[in-house]
């Protein structure tokens, strides 16, 4: 009898290694505006597209804190700061799906275009971005580089108008992601060009196969990825808006990762003999936008206000339940040049008063609160937050309206300057401080939309330029203390918390962990 089973447990064997790629369902908190990254600046849309279905050039390896090779196996700078030269992997392949067929490996000539239709007015696709390019706009890359020439297939160069230290840190982010130029040109011969942010094309770990908004996204592993086929087919992204249902549907198998758990929640999945729990310090900062263009926001004494008027201390036990740090500017506390000796603003209702009156608002004004209806790492409860700080401002006169709106439409409103208060969070992309400064507080990103504060001001903006100019880290953290001084001095920000990041993972998955960035790699979890 035993004898007879041992064909049956033998058979197994004879199956090839994708017989047991097993399907990877990650809980997430909301849908991404599109796919076509470089249109977008939240983190949802970078999640969906850029780390599953594309590369840059360079990528940014949190371990070592280095940037290290991605398409670009090498490149060379030249000792002036001013040419970069990269060396293109071989045979890379573009996603071959039921709407296009490449029929040619990666080049140079997609590196080209991927950055052409950013930064020069005249190309084709230039203005077919509905949201702009609001990345490249910001960290001002079209007045950066000068030119981009394609010097063989597999060799691509950069020529910069002045040194720039971030550059390099910069083409790691989403949006620097390279497209199929092939696929743009047929694209665009058909008259449909719209079909890149619905129909994506990448050369990523994953194919885009489907998506149902509010509800999911389907993709399939790549067996032709130039860094190996990933070991879970296919990956689904579950589009979970509510924690508490995330956490349910991880209990029951139905997602094998949890993204953004609330606190409680990592609590309680701590005691699960299934589930267990990935954290690690995130580079990221919550706060509230304070729009610096709309009266009587434009006052600084009344920004100045409404940073004391607020219980932070109360906030963040109510909210993050102390799984975070306060925030006391737009740097977290890990980022070189942070500066330490910033005075801050404590809760002092009197003094916050006292400003009121001083800008001439004895007996307040009236104002809203935007903010979205699902919690994320940012903002675990948009719902309590927004109602503390209503509460806290109406003890100073200034009476709030809370506005919910939903996460894309917030985005879009957002970067148009719509809002009074805005609850808000901003991950850096890499260790550089100055992903923190040029996106949110220079005035090229007040045009782009992604400066919440939508304060332009000479000054600010030259120290945040000047930094970029060198690449001593001496010289560069003066003038990043003096821009964060500055910053805190006008109150362009009300800054919340530095979060811990967390994701809640099935026991089984191994290979994941969570990125200090908020990006996500699924290329190399497998599934025990």
């Amino acid at each position: 009898m035993r004898l007879a089973a041992l064909p049956l447990l033998l058979a197994p064997l004879l199956l090839s290694p994708q017989a047991f790629a097993a399907a990877l369902s990650v809980c997430t908190e909301a849908s991404p505006e599109g796919f076509d990254v470089v249109q977008y600046n939240s983190l949802t849309t970078t999640n969906a597209s850029a780390d599953v279905m594309m590369n840059r050039l360079v990528d940014f390896d949190t371990a070592s804190g280095k940037v290290v090779a991605s398409l670009a196996d090498s490149w060379d700078v030249t000792p002036d700061g001013l040419t970069y030269v990269f060396k293109l992997h071989p045979q890379v392949k573009f996603h071959r799906t039921e709407y296009f067929s490449p029929t040619r490996d990666l080049t140079a000539e997609d590196v080209k275009f991927s950055f052409d239709r950013m930064l020069d007015p005249a190309n084709p696709w230039h203005k077919i971005a509905q949201s702009g390019f609001p990345h490249a706009q910001s960290m001002q890359l079209p007045t950066l580089i000068k030119k981009i020439d394609a010097l063989d297939p597999l060799t691509i160069r950069f020529t910069l108008d002045h040194p720039d230290s971030t550059f390099l840190p910069t083409l790691t982010m989403g949006f620097a992601s390279i497209y199929s130029a092939e696929y743009a040109d047929q694209l665009m011969k058909a008259g449909t060009p719209e079909k890149l942010n619905s129909q994506p094309i990448g050369s990523g770990p994953f194919i885009f196969t489907r998506f149902q908004k509010d509800a999911s996204i389907r993709y399939k592993a790549n067996r032709d990825y130039f860094q190996g086929k990933p070991s879970v087919d296919p990956l689904i992204f579950a589009i979970t808006p509510d924690a508490n249902v995330r956490l349910q549907k991880l209990r029951r198998n139905e997602c094998q990762i949890a993204l953004s758990p609330k606190p409680l929640d990592v609590q309680t999945a701590k005691q699960e003999p299934t589930l267990k729990v990935e954290k690690t310090d995130a580079f990221m900062t919550a706060f509230v936008g304070i729009n610096s263009q709309h009266p009587p926001l434009d006052k600084p004494e009344v920004r100045q206000a409404i940073n004391l008027a607020f219980d932070k201390a109360n906030y963040l036990k109510a909210v993050f339940e102390d799984t975070a740090e306060p925030a006391n500017g737009p740097y977290p506390p890990n980022t070189w040049s942070y500066a330490k000796n910033l005075p801050g603003y404590p809760h002092d209702v009197e003094k916050a008063r006292a400003l009121m009156a001083k800008a001439g608002l004895k007996n307040g004004f009236q104002t809203t609160i935007w903010t979205r209806p699902s919690g994320s790492l940012l903002n675990p409860n948009p719902s309590l937050g927004a109602q503390l700080l209503q509460s806290d401002l109406a003890e100073i006169g200034i009476q709030a309206e809370i506005r919910v709106i939903e996460w894309g439409e917030l985005i879009r409103r957002a970067k148009a300057g719509e809002h009074d208060l805005l609850f808000m969070g901003w991950a850096g992309d890499n260790g550089d401080p100055d992903n923190f400064l040029t996106p949110q507080f220079s005035c090229a990103a007040v045009k782009s939309g992604t400066n919440f504060a939508r304060y332009c001001n000479q000054d600010l903006d030259k120290l945040i330029s000047a930094g970029k100019t060198t690449g001593e880290q001496g010289v560069r953290t003066k003038l990043y203390e003096q821009a964060q001084a500055q910053i805190q001095q006008q109150a362009l920000w009300l800054p919340l918390a530095h979060p811990t990041a967390f994701a809640l993972t099935r026991k089984d998955v191994e290979g994941y962990s969570v990125s200090p960035f908020g990006r996500q790699d699924y290329s190399k979890v497998n599934l025990k």
